[in-house]
């Protein structure tokens, strides 16, 4: 089949079109163009076959417990905790903001779910302060990313499932880029937070302060603990783990902390509902793409192709990674990695460019581009809860976006960053 299904979908995506629908009429027009009237009568049973998978269960089965916690008010815990840790050095708000994103991480595995949850309760309390609201923002949209990177993460079992990965490998290999951006976006603010003269607290927490901070905050920091150490230990698959993340949250919230009632749960399982019957019908679409890309021949073609600019693996890497960076300014993360992944992927592998080293580049790049002007969706997000503008919120946002690109860089060029903790447990 020619690339006229590629051609209609950047069209259709391009006009505005919910990418959804482009997803799905790429492949419907180049089969109907190419008179493959057999390929064209196994396009709805792909785009079902491609949901109706048990690994795909665990999307909302996170996106579920994720929300049960934010309902809760555990949030409020783990941003008490955050600043009493670091409310104490230059710019400590700014500071406990990250670190408190760096801890809800473990918990949502979303980077707009960290957005809404933290930016609704730090930009209000920044701005008081007496930080600016565009520079607030973008802290609070910058550190989000980390939320898909340190697991749980929702795109990385998207991309386990798709690309036949182990869901536990891209876990634990996608904690060291996570803390390496959470400290050099810290690092960044430091040295904002002294040349602008940003406000601290009075005083260094005392340890029963810590301490008393700390108890409300211990249980939920559990949740990845539960989630990790079952998956690692063999105990339970990634699907079941998230199973438990949901009962955990709901016995934390319903009989623990006693924060959500029954009438709750309905508000809770519609937002779930929303969001996670969103992203897999874009799954579904982009199953039916994918294969399509297949049957065309695309990724030994894009093969072919970067193999005719340089076969120095790394080069090819810096490559991809600028593709991937200009792609993801314009596509969401979901969509990002279902598309490309199965046309990038198979091509570095010809080069000895490990799946799982790979895997994480690519989902740290798509996640930096949801925080990516013009498009990111972070951006949006940020910009309806401080009623500032995306321009604004994105002239303060370049030194965190230099720290994103300058890690990205790094865990290309030394694949040990990612791929040492995976190896000694065993997932290599």
């Amino acid at each position: 089949m020619p690339l006229t299904f590629f051609w209609v979908f950047l069209v259709l995506m391009v006009s505005g079109i919910p990418i959804v629908f482009a997803l799905a009429a790429g492949p419907l027009a180049g089969f109907l163009l190419a008179d493959q009237s057999a390929f064209l009568k196994m396009l709805p049973q792909r785009m079902f076959g491609g949901i109706a998978q048990f690994p795909i269960l665990a999307i909302p089965l996170f996106i579920l417990a994720g929300e049960v916690m934010n309902v809760s008010g555990i949030t409020k815990s783990l941003v008490n905790f955050a600043n009493v840790l670091i409310g104490h050095v230059r710019a400590g708000l700014a500071q406990a903001n990250i670190v408190a994103s760096i801890m809800f991480a473990g918990l949502s595995g979303s980077a707009v779910a960290d957005t809404s949850a933290l930016g609704s309760i730090f930009i209000p309390a920044m701005e008081k302060d007496g930080y600016s609201r565009a520079f607030s923002a973008a802290v609070t949209a910058a550190s989000s990313v980390i939320g898909p990177i340190i697991p749980p993460s929702i795109i990385m079992v998207i991309y386990a499932y798709v690309m036949n990965v182990s869901v536990a490998a891209l876990f634990l290999a996608g904690i060291v880029p996570g803390v390496l951006i959470g400290v050099g976006l810290m690092v960044v603010t430091a040295i904002i937070g002294k040349k602008r003269n940003y406000p601290k607290a009075h005083r260094r927490a005392t340890t029963g302060e810590v301490w008393a901070a700390f108890k409300p905050a211990a249980l939920p920091l559990m949740t990845p603990v539960i989630i990790m150490g079952g998956i690692v230990s063999g105990i339970v698959t990634p699907t079941e783990a998230a199973g438990a993340a949901v009962l955990y949250a709901l016995v934390l919230s319903m009989l623990i902390t006693r924060t959500v009632t029954p009438r709750d749960l309905v508000g809770i399982f519609y937002r779930t509902g929303l969001v996670s019957s969103s992203i897999l019908l874009i799954v579904g679409s982009a199953t039916i793409f994918g294969w399509a890309a297949t049957v065309s021949g695309v990724p030994q073609a894009l093969g072919r192709f970067l193999f005719t600019i340089t076969e120095n693996p790394f080069l090819l890497l810096l490559l991809i990674n600028v593709l991937l960076l200009v792609i993801g300014m314009f596509l969401d993360a979901v969509p990002a990695i279902l598309i490309l992944g199965p046309i990038f992927a198979p091509a570095l592998a010809q080069v000895g460019i490990d799946p799982v080293h790979f895997a994480i580049i690519m989902c740290v790049n798509v996640t930096v581009g949801l925080v990516t002007p013009p498009m990111g969706m972070i951006l949006f997000v940020a910009s309806g809860l401080t009623r500032t503008g995306i321009e604004v919120i994105s002239k303060e946002l370049w030194p965190y976006l230099a720290v994103h690109f300058f890690v990205i860089v790094l865990i290309s060029m030394v694949p040990a960053l990612t791929l040492t903790i995976p190896r000694l447990f065993g997932f290599m």
